[in-house]
């Protein structure tokens, strides 16, 4: 076997801490030689944590090594569309970081140059990888939901605003928890109900809480007078096969708790599916005229969705198969996301653009 050779573009938390460990848990398989930050001192940070030399503030001085196999992109939101189709018409696969681009058009744009290319475009949505998207797929696969019509969605923080990064500007950013944390708990939904094509969007977006300076954020101090995206958003989704799904999504919201879980209604069982926590999934179904609530005792084992994800990025490139996680999928969220932003600001129903 080949050991493939990386690039990291974009040295940030999500690298260090997501992106680099993924591929050191597997050294016979790969070896990042090369990291790429415009910052250059937190590049020089991530240079001597990782013990790797070769760095460079340019992405473009890596994208005709020869040398190198494929890259993690993980700069802001903004600057993912540059390198990604760079090193894609360059003949290197890519795993970009989540949400896939700013919006739809430029996701249309890396999806085309991997189609072109023929590299895989993995998009990082690592929840199907966890330990209740697996056991999720397999109890879906295996009929035990029957059709899936109806979710509701929910990445919702109580006082949860990042006080690291660019999270909170809408320029760099493209948007607020939508983008960020509702992304993943969207994908997960639609992963388990067959990703389903949108047709409509309805949502409503709001500001009110994040940039009052008195409201306590248990995540840390941040600056409200740069908060430029939504502390909350609300959506409904139609789709083509007749299934709806709602999303609800937040930085800051006066409610209960944490929840981040996605509820599947199906016409041989419901489900409430969560990343972790005790029990993270429940399933709930009608056995001769007995409902029974069932929590199965043992979920495939995963010590980190983040490493896992890495990990099938690197064996579809060795084994030659499709992307874990296809660029297409990334194209369809933003699609979405514009949609609901569209509609948040015109008050109207708006339909997702695809073609």
């Amino acid at each position: 076997m080949k050991k493939l050779k990386i690039a990291i573009i974009g040295t940030g938390e999500i690298a260090n801490v997501c992106h680099l460990p993924g591929y050191r848990s597997i050294p016979e398989e790969c070896e990042v030689v090369a990291l790429c930050d415009t910052q250059p001192e937190v590049l020089a940070q991530a240079s001597r944590r990782w013990e790797i030399s070769r760095t460079t503030t340019y992405f473009r001085d890596l994208v005709d090594d020869p040398e190198i196999d494929a890259v993690s992109v993980t700069t802001p939101n903004r600057f993912h569309l540059d390198p990604t189709v760079a090193f894609l018409r360059a003949g290197k696969h890519v795993l970009c970081e989540k949400p896939l681009a700013m919006n739809a058009a430029e996701a249309r744009q890396m999806v085309q140059a991997a189609r072109e290319s023929g590299k895989i475009l993995q998009v990082a949505l690592q929840m199907r990888f966890g330990s209740s998207g697996r056991f999720m797929r397999q109890f879906i696969d295996s009929g035990g939901m029957g059709e899936i019509y109806y979710a509701r969605a929910h990445a919702l923080r109580r006082r949860g605003v990042p006080h690291w990064g660019v999270f909170t500007n809408k320029e760099l950013q493209g948007g607020g928890p939508l983008i960020d944390i509702g992304v993943h708990i969207l994908d997960l939904t639609l992963y388990l109900m067959g990703y389903p094509k949108p047709v409509v969007a309805s949502a409503g977006c709001w500001d009110l809480l994040a940039k009052n300076p008195k409201l306590t954020n248990f995540w840390g101090p941040y600056d409200p007078t740069k908060f430029t995206v939504e502390d909350f958003a609300v959506g409904f989704i139609r789709f083509e096969n007749g299934a709806c799904v709602t999303l609800e999504s937040s930085f800051m919201a006066n409610m209960e708790g944490d929840p981040f879980q996605t509820q599947l209604f199906g016409t041989r069982a419901g489900a409430i599916v969560k990343n972790s926590g005790d029990d993270p999934v429940r399933i709930f179904t009608e056995v001769e005229g007995q409902f029974f609530n069932m929590t199965p005792p043992h979920l495939p084992k995963v010590e980190s969705a983040h490493t896992a994800e890495v990990q099938a990025f690197i064996r579809a490139i060795h084994n030659g198969d499709p992307s874990p996680v296809p660029g297409e999928h990334g194209w369809i969220l933003n699609a979405i996301f514009d949609a609901m932003y569209a509609s948040a600001e015109s008050g109207r129903e708006v339909a997702v653009q695809l073609d």
